[in-house]
């Protein structure tokens, strides 16, 4: 807790500590060189309320101003003056911008290029009291705070005051204000000061930051399974493509197969009919050979008869030739009607016969 810190408010006759704020002179302290301590002896916080906004304050500034050149500090000792030790106080939580960030026993401000805090937070506690609390506006008033808030987080109150010139003027409605130098609002809603980033992200509690941790951690499980469950199923879609593909591809070289066997049979069967033609032609010539014989001796005429029962055979035999083509040819027609079903089914299934 701050050095300019008293515990336990007295109220005013209307009840309202910030009445007592009036006007006057701090006369500055001037000395040989001395020690500025680091710490006032007082705790940082009266209760754990006043803690948890101290911090949620803090950390919600060191957060948004992670990557800018901004020193955030809580419950840190500012000594405005040097040579001065009695000039101090330990503001809840300071902001000092264009100031680097570091660790620092005390803010002293005549080694930060003679930069005063700009922003300053007090968390009020039932320990505050309204003759400190006045002290303290004076003296955030003379030594240059640009911004300077309180919130009562056990009577939900919040109070502004902004610089105009010398002096710290209040702000009438800090209902939705948003602070000129943080761009950050504030709003009282359901009981509870909200502090919201530009972005519109709320200012949390390291709880609630934890809690908001583990939930994103959740989804994001919830994610990954999801990704891994549709990652499987188009990997099972792709490998059913595959399959498809596959049994494609063996439909086609089946059916290429089956042409081709159709073609060759078609061939034969043209060579058979062929043989048959020259067959029944020989068969023609046997015959008018038998008939020329047929005046010829009983054996000639034997030997005609035979050979003209040798020649049926060779005409059955060509016939049947002929019906073994006839039905090769059928087959092979079959397979062709076969193959174009074939080629029609694949062409359903969006694959192109010609490519595969």
């Amino acid at each position: 807790m701050e050095a300019l810190k008293i515990k336990k408010p007295q109220p005013t006759a209307t009840g309202n500590i910030f009445e007592l704020f009036a006007l006057h002179d701090i006369q500055p302290v001037s000395s040989e060189e001395i020690i500025y301590p680091e710490s006032d002896g007082e705790p940082m916080a009266d209760n754990t309320k006043q803690y948890e906004w101290i911090v949620k304050i803090k950390e919600g500034l060191e957060s948004l101003y992670a990557d800018s050149k901004v020193f955030v500090a809580a419950d840190l000792l500012w000594y405005p003056v040097q040579g001065d030790n009695m000039t101090k106080a330990a503001p809840d939580v300071m902001v000092a911008f264009d100031r680097p960030k570091g660790d620092r026993g005390s803010y002293l401000q005549w080694k930060e290029n003679g930069i005063a805090p700009h922003v300053v937070f007090e968390i009020l506690s039932p320990g505050n009291r309204p003759k400190a609390m006045h002290e303290k506006f004076r003296f955030y008033e003379r030594y240059g705070v640009e911004e300077y808030y309180i919130y009562d987080p056990d009577n939900i109150e919040f109070t502004a005051w902004i610089r105009s010139g010398n002096r710290l003027r209040p702000v009438e409605n800090t209902q939705g204000w948003v602070s000129p130098r943080l761009k950050i609002s504030f709003v009282i809603r359901d009981d509870e000061l909200i502090v919201t980033r530009p972005n519109g992200e709320k200012f949390l509690s390291p709880l609630e930051i934890e809690r908001c941790a583990k939930i994103a951690k959740l989804k994001a499980e919830a994610e990954k399974q999801r990704a891994d469950k549709a990652e499987k199923a188009m990997n099972a879609e792709k490998r059913k493509t595959e399959k498809a593909n596959q049994k494609a591809t063996k439909a086609k070289e089946k059916a290429e197969k089956a042409n081709q066997k159709a073609t060759k049979a078609k061939e034969k069967a043209e060579k058979e009919r062929q043989k048959a033609t020259k067959a029944k032609e020989k068969a023609e010539k046997e015959r008018q050979k038998a008939t020329k014989a047929k005046e010829k001796t009983e054996k000639e005429r034997q030997k005609a008869k035979k050979a003209k029962e040798m020649a049926e055979k060779e005409r059955q035999k060509a016939t049947k030739a002929k019906e073994k083509a006839e039905k090769e040819r059928q087959k092979a027609e079959k397979a062709e009607i076969l193959a174009r079903k074939l080629a029609e089914k694949l062409r359903a299934m969006g694959i192109d016969p010609e490519t595969i």
